[in-house]
């Protein structure tokens, strides 16, 4: 039963809202994923860099970042590095031809929500990307952090 579905549980209707950022520099690769996000209902946006995704992560704004192993200025795990450091939350997605990245298994050691494969796994996308961002907000991530409210003295 989808979650949707579970009108009288108490449970949300819908994924938390949040955005999703695609780190990659196939303008292709970024059309494709960004018209599968859309027509899921997602925000996404994206860099084309590693050091200009890490400076979109750190505003805390998105749950979910999608990014290929390796681009020309660093690796995806420079974004999960940025995830920790400030305590964002935030889950990477890293999303590649398996031919090209054996370290498959190494990656989510490292850190990673999951590996997809670009030519295999496209249909697991969003419903990894959903999955992720339930594990990010569950975190705090996202852009609906709630300060805690303050006790007052008795």
């Amino acid at each position: 039963m989808d979650l949707r579905e579970r009108a009288g549980s108490g449970l949300p209707l819908k994924v938390p809202e949040g955005a999703i950022l695609i780190v990659c520099d196939d303008d292709a690769e970024i059309e494709r994923l960004k018209g599968a996000f859309l027509q899921a209902g997602f925000a996404s946006e994206c860099a084309k860099s590693i050091t200009a995704g890490c400076e979109a992560a750190k505003s805390g704004r998105f749950q979910v970042v999608i990014s290929t192993p390796l681009l020309r200025d660093g690796s995806w795990r420079r974004l999960a590095d940025i995830a920790n450091h400030y305590d964002l939350g935030f889950e990477v997605i890293v999303w590649t031809p398996s031919s090209v990245f054996p370290e498959s298994a190494e990656a989510l050691n490292d850190g990673a929500f999951d590996v997809l494969d670009t030519m295999c796994e496209q249909s697991r996308t969003i419903e990894t990307a959903r999955r992720a961002m339930w594990a990010a907000y569950l975190k705090g991530a996202g852009p609906y952090r709630r300060a805690p409210t303050p006790q007052k003295a008795a």
